[in-house]
């Protein structure tokens, strides 16, 4: 086959997406689960965007997504993608499949506007969820016999400083998801989390957790290491039986909204902070400035947003758009 490569432009920048079930119904066993993990995986493949971590819980799933800002894609890397998004296709897709590549190799005019097409859904968040979501809305009413909407609305998305303590902490915050539902103890134990996954040795979750401390990896021994450091607290959490001793929802409200102290980070992620899924953007103080400007075009707002710290605890130099609604916990 000639090789005939396209630019597929994306935005170099990592996204928190986020995204429910519809009346937050829990509809997800551990068969759904398992095929939405799959298809996370699939369409990140097919779509050029990596996922750095996440987590599929029972009515809804999070996502950390980075999305490279160019990509060159040849006319065989184009029928790979395609194939990807059909592991196990028809006779009719197959079909499909050697079609396709007889017209890119002639370059006839079905072929021009095959990839204007394919290339138009990758490299783009928004596309990459939609993709998925649609994707697995087919398998599962089909599976439960059932039709209509699956998702709530419009999945939410927080663009994420892409390295560093941000980076890290919203990853934590996403692997963290299954403790804070009372699942486990230790989300290695929780299978449908991309932590779990880079523990049994899976290698593209492996990537992930190297990407998340690519810039900054305190242990010696490697981002595995570093990452369930982080998610432990560094060994702040006092033990008892041999068993991690995990601050509750109470005890923290407690100690931060009436003793004013000071919780470990690990430990304030395991309550449900709003900031990570509705806080819109996330990072230092200059990322964030960084982005006010766009922020308040596309929203057409007349003065710019307020670059606003988090609160509730020690979060270093984390600073967000968009303040909450009143408590720092749901």
């Amino acid at each position: 086959m000639k090789v005939r490569r396209t630019k597929v432009h994306g935005a170099d920048a990592v996204y928190h997406c986020m995204t429910r079930v519809v009346n937050g119904e829990m509809l997800f066993g551990d068969r759904e689960k398992e095929m939405l993990r799959k298809m996370i995986w699939q369409v990140a493949d097919f779509s050029g965007v990596e996922v750095l971590t996440y987590c599929v819980m029972s009515n809804h799933f999070h996502v950390l997504l980075r999305v490279p800002e160019r990509q060159d894609v040849d006319d065989r890397e184009l029928l790979r993608r395609f194939r990807v998004l059909y592991p196990k296709p028809t006779r009719y897709q197959t079909e499909s499949a050697k079609v396709l590549a007889s017209q890119l190799e002639s370059d006839t005019e079905e072929a021009v506007v095959f990839r204007r097409k394919l290339i138009a859904r990758m490299g783009d968040v928004s596309e990459y969820m939609k993709a998925v979501k649609q994707r697995f809305s087919v398998w599962y009413n089909r599976n439960h016999k059932r039709y209509g909407t699956l998702w709530a609305d419009r999945f939410k998305s927080v663009l994420v400083e892409g390295s560093g303590n941000p980076l890290q902490t919203m990853a934590a915050y996403i692997d963290l998801n299954s403790v804070r539902a009372g699942l486990v103890e230790d989300p290695k134990d929780y299978r449908f989390c991309g932590y779990a996954e880079a523990v049994a040795g899976a290698s593209s979750a492996v990537r992930g957790l190297k990407r998340i401390w690519a810039d900054h990896d305190p242990d010696p021994r490697g981002p595995l290491r570093a990452h369930r450091l982080l998610l432990f607290g560094k060994g702040a959490s006092a033990t008892s039986g041999g068993k991690a001793t995990v601050i509750g929802r109470d005890k923290a409200l407690e100690v931060l909204e009436r003793e004013d102290g000071a919780l470990p980070r690990a430990t304030l992620l395991r309550c449900r902070v709003r900031y990570f899924s509705d806080g819109a953007i996330l990072g230092s103080a200059e990322f964030v400035r960084g982005f006010t400007g766009a922020w308040q075009r596309e929203r057409g707002r007349k003065r710019p947003p307020k670059v606003n710290p988090l609160v509730g605890g020690d979060w270093g130099d984390l600073v967000v758009i968009q303040s909450l609604r009143r408590s720092v916990f749901t």
